[in-house]
């Protein structure tokens, strides 16, 4: 199946939304809630992410599948190795299969955790035997992915005797790691983060608490390059606010430069997004080691709009649901653009023209579709196997035509 996407006739200019729940926090969350029962939540993602981890969070014993869910599976792993008694097959998809997870293993291993691979050495699948883990620091390496880190965070103040993390290397996607704190601190755990040493106490019980879980930031992305790439389209987004924890909301200062302005309306916990008129950079330069997921987005809107970028700290986009690196450079230069990738970089040349009747592959990944969505403003564009979407965002084809895209499916 693939999606055709082209301008409407009589775009709307003015447009009010609401975004499913972030679906970073959503499953930091359903970890918690499984080990804290106290916890209460409300407005959780409705992703197939979430929805897989709720799934495999009510399985003891057996075979757990949690398919392309990158998330479910490295936080499931801590999960369940630390649950005395509990015997599972965690396994996923072939993609799943190719994606490390060695550093956490290791780890989780130096713990005392009973972990076996049952196919690749440092992949899925993995047969966890549960146990009561003792031991109370480990060191892990943090410069590929910040999912690994907060996995073992998760579990720390269920651990007998807490938790000392000592990060070697250079700590990727900080702002992830931060957001996991801050929930912890939320339920009354007693945590820190100084240097590359993060101390989490032992909790016998935590406060009685009610999460609503802030709208999702990576999400909201899209609509951010929609709007930069429009003539004048307004977009208001439901249940956002200025104190996030989401690293994402870097998106704020990150599409200024590309000519969108947020309001913040605190009353009504929404922002709305509006075209302003600005001198683009010859280039744009951008580090995005804390905001990986919004890469494909950016990358994207500056070509739709004519403006080159320079893009790193991107080493992370290579073990994601598809190399994101080749992925992005295969298909803007079906589009058209001059593109130079390395291990953890993108070069984007600028460009005035953009091929028509392009397919975009999108091998599997959610971001690849949503990301490259936005054009239809622009040119008229086929997207392949539009349902991926669902992976995280499940109503965006409909929200998308509420912005101006007409999209038939085919």
């Amino acid at each position: 199946m693939t999606v055709l996407l082209q301008k409407t006739q009589f775009p709307a200019q003015s447009v009010s939304l609401t975004i499913t729940g972030s679906k970073s926090e959503s499953n930091r969350l359903l970890i918690l809630k499984a080990l804290f029962p106290d916890l209460k939540l409300t407005n959780l993602s409705n992703s197939d992410d979430t929805k897989v981890l709720q799934v495999a969070l009510q399985q003891q014993s057996g075979t757990i599948d949690i398919h392309h869910a990158g998330t479910a599976m490295r936080f499931l792993a801590a999960y369940f190795a630390s649950r005395d008694g509990v015997e599972v097959l965690l396994t996923g998809s072939e993609r799943m299969q190719q994606r490390p997870i060695g550093i956490l293993v290791d780890a989780l291993r130096d713990l005392g955790a009973d972990i076996t691979y049952t196919l690749a050495e440092g992949f899925p699948p993995l047969r966890i035997k549960g146990s009561v883990l003792t031991s109370n620091s480990v060191k892990i390496h943090a410069s590929v992915s910040s999912q690994y880190i907060t996995s073992l965070l998760l579990i720390a103040p269920s651990l007998p005797n807490g938790l000392t993390l000592q990060l070697e290397g250079t700590v990727t996607s900080i702002p992830y790691i931060e957001m996991t704190l801050q929930l912890l601190k939320k339920m009354g755990v007693s945590c820190s983060f100084s240097e590359n040493t993060i101390r989490v106490e032992a909790a016998a019980k935590i406060t009685p608490v009610t999460f609503a879980v802030e709208s999702d930031w990576s999400s909201a992305s899209y609509f951010y390059s929609l709007v930069a790439l429009s003539e004048g389209l307004s977009v208001t987004l439901k249940h956002f606010k200025e104190n996030s924890l989401q690293g994402d909301r870097a998106l704020v200062s990150l599409f200024e430069t590309l000519g969108v302005i947020t309001v913040f309306n605190a009353s009504e916990a929404s922002i709305t997004l509006r075209k302003q008129k600005v001198t683009f950079p010859d280039s744009l330069l951008l580090h995005l080691s804390d905001t990986p997921d919004i890469a494909q987005t950016i990358a994207v809107t500056c070509f739709g709009l004519g403006v080159g970028c320079h893009l790193t700290g991107l080493h992370t986009l290579k073990i994601k649901e598809t190399d994101r690196l080749s992925a992005l450079k295969t298909e803007l230069e079906k589009l058209g653009a001059s593109v130079v990738i390395t291990q953890d970089s993108l070069t984007l040349t600028s460009s005035e023209k953009i091929q028509e009747q392009v397919t975009i592959e999108t091998y599997n990944d959610h971001r690849m579709a949503m990301a490259f969505a936005p054009l239809g403003l622009r040119t008229t564009i086929r997207i392949q196997d539009p349902k991926v979407v669902s992976k995280s965002f499940p109503g965006f084809w409909g929200d998308l035509e509420k912005c101006g895209i007409s999209t038939d499916f085919q």
